[in-house]
C-alpha cells in the first residue's frame, strides 16, 4: 500500500513545475534563503505530489499517465494522504505571510476542483486548460516572487507571470495527446482532444512562442535582453524534437503515445531548469 501511494503521488512530476520556481527566484533582487528552501518543500514536495494523487484517486487511471507507464490502482489511504500532506502545505505557509497561504490555498482549491468527481473542471476543456495555465503558472509565479523576497514584495512584474502562463499553455496539452480515448471514455473533454492531434501540436507552437515572445518584451523592458538570448540555446534540442515528432504524427497518429510525450516532457522540462537555473546563477553572480 505504501508503495503505491508513493507511486501515485509521482513526486518525481515535480520536476516539470520546477522551471516556474526558477524563473521567480532569478528574478528577485534580494531573496531569503530560509523562505525559499521552504518555499520550494511546500510546492515540490507537498501540493504538487498531493494534487498528482488526488487526481489518480479520482481518475483511477487504468492507462498510462504522466510519469507512470502502468499506474497501480489507487489505494483507499491515498485520499487521507493527499489530504494531510494539503493541510501540513497551508501549515507551513502560514510561516511564510498570509498571502502566500492564500496562494497556496487557491492553488489546493483549484487543484481539486479540477479532478473532483462532483465539479470536475477537467471536463470543460478551455476551463480545465485556463485553470492550469494560470495557478501552475502565473499564481505559482506571483506567491513564489512574493514568498522568497526578502521584503515580501506584492510588485511582482507582470510579464513574466504572463509567460510562464504561456510557456505552461504551450507545453500542457502534449501531455494530454495520449489521452484522447480514456479521457472520452470517462466523460473528459481534454483540450487536446478539442484540437486533435495536429491540431495540438500547432496550438502548443503558437501559445511556446507567444510565452518565448513576452518574456523578450519583459527582458527588453529591463535592458536585460541578452540574458534572454544566452540561455536559447537550451531550447534548440525540445524545438528539434517538437518538430520531428509532429512530422511523425503527420504520418502516423499512432505515434502520438505516451513514450513520444513522456520524451517531450523530460526534455522539455530539463531545458527549462537548465536555462532557468543558469539565469538564477548568472542574475546572483554578476
Amino acid at each position: 500500500m505504501f508503495r503505491k501511494t508513493l507511486l501515485l503521488l509521482r513526486i518525481p512530476f515535480s520536476f516539470f513545475l520546477l522551471p516556474v520556481f526558477l524563473f521567480a527566484v532569478s528574478q528577485i533582487g534580494q531573496w531569503n534563503v530560509p523562505r525559499t528552501l521552504l518555499i520550494f518543500f511546500i510546492w515540490h514536495i507537498l501540493i504538487y505530489p498531493a494534487s498528482n494523487g488526488y487526481n489518480s484517486y479520482m481518475d483511477r487511471d487504468k492507462g498510462p499517465i504522466g510519469g507512470l507507464k502502468s499506474p497501480p490502482p489507487p489505494p483507499p489511504a491515498l485520499f487521507k494522504v493527499t489530504m494531510t500532506m494539503d493541510i501540513l502545505a497551508i501549515l507551513l505557509s502560514l510561516l511564510i505571510s498570509p498571502l502566500f497561504t492564500a496562494c497556496t490555498l487557491a492553488y489546493i482549491l483549484a487543484s481539486r476542483a479540477y479532478s473532483y468527481r462532483g465539479l470536475r473542471l477537467k471536463k470543460f476543456p478551455w476551463v480545465g486548460y485556463l485553470t492550469v495555465v494560470i495557478f501552475q503558472g502565473a499564481v505559482v509565479f506571483f506567491a513564489t516572487y512574493h514568498g522568497c523576497s526578502q521584503s515580501l514584495t506584492v510588485n511582482v512584474p507582470k510579464l513574466p507571470m504572463l509567460a510562464c502562463s504561456l510557456l505552461i499553455g504551450g507545453f500542457y496539452p502534449l501531455t494530454q495527446i495520449y489521452q484522447h480515448l480514456s479521457d472520452k471514455a470517462d466523460g473528459v473533454k481534454s483540450i487536446s482532444y478539442v484540437l486533435g492531434y495536429r491540431g495540438t501540436f500547432l496550438f502548443c507552437g503558437l501559445v511556446y512562442a507567444l510565452g518565448f515572445g513576452v518574456m523578450g518584451l519583459y527582458f527588453s523592458g529591463i535592458h536585460h535582453f541578452n540574458l534572454l538570448m544566452r540561455i536559447q540555446i537550451y531550447f534548440l534540442p525540445v524545438i528539434i524534437y517538437f518538430i520531428t515528432w509532429y512530422i511523425q504524427v503527420r504520418k502516423n497518429e499512432a505515434k502520438a503515445d505516451h513514450t513520444h510525450a513522456m520524451r517531450m516532457n523530460w526534455l522539455a522540462a530539463s531545458a527549462a531548469n537548465a536555462a532557468f537555473g543558469t539565469l538564477l546563477i548568472i542574475q546572483h553572480l554578476e
